[in-house]
């Protein structure tokens, strides 16, 4: 089960894959001494989620470091934003070429940091770089408008300018996908970027910083800061220096850094949180929804915004597809994401892990049942993967986000009833349905209040997208054409003769 699907032969056994890791890690603290010196201060270790073992410390950067991140983008501005389109898409060419050169590093270094099956980690990798390029071309066609003229003589035009340094805070399920996203788009407009990676994966943001060093991109322009996550944003909030504010992460925290952000009135978007609904009707193709079902459920092990957290099945359906999905369910592979087959890495943090057995708990005690997994753990921080049938509105886990390895499985009456309960969140990111009834297909996203919706596939995101939510899900889009404009500015002019 990965994130997308790629042709790629096994690089080795875990002993090896692990190895390569490590050659990573070594190279990136030899830059990282080199480039900046001795880092004094405190250190924050990073651990391997799979054994619990230190796999190295990084500075803790603070607010000091925000500051002399952003003063060196600031600098740096002027003479990014005065290149040619197709200039700035040069760097960022060679820029995907570096990563993709080294593809297998970087999925190697993020399984040792985060955990992931490394052939997902690698699926990340390709999917991030695909951003990279399609922002090199897409910079190239940010066009401008002539306006017919209300006044003689004059002629009014519009333009984009770039908004000036933008800050990116990225999250630890998708620790260079996001990243990549949100920074290619920045930069391709003519914006520098200021990265804040979450401190549980900053290796892997460290890495692509390294790599586009290498590209050539000027000083400045793509720097990452590591350290306490809450004190870094809180100074890039703060700072009026920085226009343009990126998050991936908690509904909770994106209010926090929405309010923190209007002292200076920077732009900013957030992809926040999700609960999305899997809905199969009646008229589904069963095996196709099981099949996707899983998929959308289980891949990242359920650390995912776009996982299915309530998946609703039309009465006829539901108990053949409890029992299809529970058989399917009891053959994902849990273990070390260095190991062949593996499908189900360990999850980030103990946070995840107790969320998980909470959910679990509270819905047992309020009648559903397990039909796999449940109290079946494995040790440290693995769970394994957990289906509940028989789930009510009353429980926990249908109106949190569990971000864990735990489907919860209800039956529905008729087209009504569901969309009621699928609407009936605070959250609106995706949604998906299954039927093969196509005035149906063609009536649910006027009746869906989510950004996205998927008809029949759990695969939906891509670089050509619109990738965002409603509601509190988040505000703005990655991705596609649109994503570019989150960094640029319109600008009106009106010149007369």
């Amino acid at each position: 089960m990965t994130l997308h699907s790629t042709q790629h032969n096994d690089a080795g056994s875990a002993a090896g894959l692990s190895l390569l890791a490590r050659a990573e890690l070594n190279e990136i603290e030899t830059w990282r001494a080199g480039r900046r010196g001795a880092e004094a201060g405190d250190q924050i270790t990073i651990t391997n989620p799979s054994t619990g073992s230190r796999i190295g410390a990084v500075a803790d950067e603070g607010a000091t470091g925000i500051e002399r991140a952003v003063a060196s983008a600031e600098a740096a501005f002027g003479n990014w934003r005065s290149l040619l389109a197709s200039e700035r898409a040069e760097y960022l060419m060679r820029w995907h070429d570096r990563i993709l050169a080294e593809a297998d590093k970087l999925a190697a270094l993020m399984t040792l940091e985060q955990g992931k099956p490394v052939e997902d980690a690698r699926g990340e990798i390709l999917y991030g770089a695909g951003f990279v390029k399609w922002f090199a071309e897409e910079g190239q066609r940010v066009y401008g408008e002539i306006i017919p003229s209300h006044l003689p003589g004059c002629v009014t035009s519009v333009r984009q300018q770039p908004l000036g340094v933008v800050a990116a805070v990225t999250p630890w399920n998708f620790p260079s996908a996001m990243l990549l996203r949100k920074a290619a788009a920045a930069l391709a407009a003519g914006c520098p970027v200021v990265s804040v990676p979450s401190r549980v994966t900053p290796y892997s943001a460290l890495a692509l910083e390294r790599l586009a060093e290498q590209a050539g991109l000027p000083r400045g322009i793509f720097q990452v800061v590591t350290g306490r996550t809450r004190t870094l944003v809180q100074a890039l909030c703060d700072t009026p220096k920085v226009r343009a504010l990126s998050y991936t992460g908690s509904t909770e925290v994106g209010r926090k850094i929405m309010a923190q952000c209007a002292a200076t009135v920077k732009r900013v978007s957030l992809e926040l949180g999700g609960h999305a609904p899997f809905i199969v009707f009646k008229d589904a193709d069963l095996e196709a929804a099981v099949k996707g079902a899983i998929q959308a459920k289980f891949q990242t092990g359920g650390q995912d915004c776009l996982a299915a957290n309530r998946i609703y099945v039309a009465a006829p359906l539901y108990e053949d597809f409890v029992a299809r999905f529970t058989e399917a369910a009891r053959k994902l592979k849990v273990g070390d994401g260095f190991e062949q087959g593996i499908e189900i890495g360990p999850l980030a943090t103990s946070e995840t892990l107790q969320k998980s057995r909470d959910h679990v708990a509270d819905a047992v005690a309020k009648g559903a049942r397990v039909t796999c997994g449940g109290s079946d753990e494995v040790g440290g921080l693995y769970f394994t993967p957990t289906v509940i049938a028989d789930v009510t509105p009353d429980m926990k886990i249908t109106h949190e986000e569990t971000f864990g390895p735990v489907a919860a499985l209800m039956p529905f009456e008729d087209e009504t009833d569901v969309l009621r309960r699928a609407n009936q969140t605070e959250y609106g990111l995706v949604a998906y349905a299954y039927t093969n009834d196509l005035s149906l297909a063609q009536r649910l996203p006027d009746l869906l209040e989510y950004g996205m919706v998927a008809i029949n596939t759990p695969k939906l995101t891509g670089a050509p997208i619109p990738f965002g939510g409603v509601k509190q899900s988040g505000i703005g889009r990655e991705g596609s054409r649109t994503g570019i404009l989150e960094y640029t500015e319109t600008q009106y002019v009106c010149v007369c003769h």
